[in-house]
């Protein structure tokens, strides 16, 4: 069992839109795995696509069999093996280029606050806010993601839009509404009230007392657990009074409810009795509910294709801590979309990352890693012909199907390096498709 800062540092971190499965120090199991390994490694040989570049702008031609792979998926998860390596947030931004221009995609999501996802894409669609690195900052400051690489991506996505108007690329944040509810997602809701159901905002502002706003999210957990059940029964209530007054009345009532929705969310998740590790768990499963949830809402509404951007742990079916995350959002996914919805997981031997060593108030650190030792996933995947690759595990030949779906240990990075637990994952039971990276650098702080 956990103790009590232990589980404020989980709901903490979750709650800034950044938790992932923690890392592990790795101590590679002892064994003699190279004979073992040849006849998997053979066998991915004959599936294996090499990868010339994860940087953008460098070419499309070696991603054309991966847009084969991709297929008529109307949301493709990409994950990351660590949330802080400069290569697979790269590899995500010349993976959405591609898609966009290919095949096209238009939404870019990312596991941030919603209301997050509606400021970076106010800028996306208007300008709003001065340049890309100054809203990128705005918005990720704290996050593994207010880098470098995502201000290259939200840029290029700017300037798309300028470029084809007529066919404009979006941005999505489907996580929870923490650390805080902006204050437009609150005015969203009372404002459409007024003019359109007059007779019911005073209950509304009733109900929204107590609740706006939400800015302090810590200060906010260390009230009494029945005060804050008090209060998510309360944000309850806003989203069933939206929800009764219907889409007569002017205005966007879908964006209206969604705002609705999210403020209920919140207050649900920051309900967590952090005493209790099974109410933990839930939690955390509850997380990548609504994360699918939200993704699948926006794909309805729009009708466009998703490049769901997530931690491995997210994006993919099984997670590497099954505890603690029981089950994903790539899983919820699955069953709301079936093959419309299509995993793709990261892997590397060695190489840096950034991370914390604390939770709470820890800074962004490089850490280091060595080359995968025998027993790893590592391992056997850094011993396939190319040096960086990708392949579609579906196809994968009988000699490699049972190496891929047995659990064991694997490089597994999140918010706080390293931890007691080291992670095991059975890569075929995890995803649709493999990027496997020979080495990655630490992601560039702005």
């Amino acid at each position: 069992m956990i103790g009590n800062g232990k589980r404020l540092a989980a709901v903490a971190v979750a709650l800034a839109a950044t938790l992932a499965p923690a890392a592990a120090a790795y101590a590679a199991p002892a064994a003699s795995a190279s004979a073992v390994a040849s006849a998997p490694v053979r066998a991915l040989d004959r599936i294996a696509h090499p990868l010339r570049s994860t940087e953008p702008g460098t070419g499309t031609a070696d991603l054309r069999a991966l847009g084969t792979m991709v297929g008529n998926a109307k949301v493709v998860g990409v994950g990351e093996a660590t949330h802080g390596s400069h290569e697979f947030f790269a590899l995500k931004d010349r993976l959405f280029r591609y898609l966009v221009e290919q095949k096209g995609f238009t939404t870019f999501t990312l596991e941030v606050s919603w209301s997050a996802g509606l400021r970076i894409d106010d800028y996306l669609q208007r300008g709003d806010g001065g340049d890309a690195r100054k809203v990128v900052h705005e918005v990720m400051a704290g996050s593994p993601w207010d880098r470098e690489e995502f201000v290259t991506l939200v840029q290029w996505m700017r300037d798309h839009n300028r470029r084809h108007p007529d066919r404009p690329v979006h941005f999505l944040g489907d996580d929870i509404g923490a650390p805080s509810i902006d204050g437009r997602v609150f005015d969203s809701v009372t404002d459409y009230i007024r003019q359109n159901r007059p007779e019911s905002l005073p209950r509304l502002t009733e109900l929204l007392t107590g609740l706006r706003p939400l800015d302090d999210v810590f200060a906010y957990l260390k009230l009494p657990l029945a005060e804050r059940q008090q209060k998510a029964a309360k944000a309850q209530q806003v989203l069933e009074l939206v929800q009764r007054q219907g889409s007569g009345g002017g205005g966007d009532f879908e964006l209206v409810l969604q705002n609705a929705r999210n403020i209920a969310q919140t207050y649900t998740f920051l309900a967590v009795n952090m005493d209790d590790k099974k109410s933990l768990n839930d939690m955390e499963r509850y997380r990548d509910q609504v994360m699918a949830e939200t993704t699948a809402w926006w794909q309805r509404r729009t009708g466009g294709r998703i490049l769901l951007s997530a931690h491995n742990g997210h994006a993919g079916y099984v997670a590497a801590d099954p505890e603690m995350y029981p089950k994903t959002q790539g899983s919820f996914l699955r069953d709301t979309l079936g093959a419309d919805y299509l995993a793709i997981g990261t892997t590397f031997d060695k190489g840096s990352f950034l991370s914390k060593d604390e939770p709470i108030g820890g800074e962004w650190k490089k850490f280091t890693v060595d080359p995968a030792g025998p027993g790893m996933n590592e391992y056997t995947l850094d011993q396939v012909r190319y040096r960086d690759y990708y392949a579609d595990l579906r196809k994968a030949p009988a000699a490699a199907r049972s190496w891929l779906d047995s659990a064991r240990p694997t490089h597994d990075v999140g918010t706080q390096y390293p931890n007691e637990k080291t992670p095991e994952l059975a890569i075929g039971k995890a995803f649709d498709v493999l990027v496997h990276l020979h080495s990655v650098r630490e992601a560039g702080k702005l």
